[in-house]
């Protein structure tokens, strides 16, 4: 499984109340277990009109299928190449 960034185009997400996210996260975990396992979720920021979230996924292909599942963008797919954190420096 390789690891890639998801961003969404998603106007107003933001302002979304905890009981919209919630129902954004149940749908999406649906259309997960339909594709399951050539796609995990790990977990997404909601930051003004996006979402960046995080994916385990067998390739990009499986991120678009679960994009046209769920009914939202997959707007930009960034395969991650490497991680590195403040112990490195």
């Amino acid at each position: 499984m390789k690891t890639y960034v998801v961003e969404r185009d998603l106007p107003a997400v933001g302002a979304f109340a905890p009981a919209e996210l919630r129902e954004a996260a149940r749908a999406s975990n649906a259309a997960l277990a339909a594709l399951a396992p050539r796609v995990q979720w790990q977990h997404s920021w909601v930051a003004g009109d996006k979402t960046f979230c995080v994916y385990l996924a067998e390739d990009e292909e499986a991120i678009r299928e679960h994009a046209a599942l769920r009914g939202f963008p997959a707007t930009t797919i960034t395969p991650i190449t490497a991680r590195i954190d403040p112990s490195w420096g």
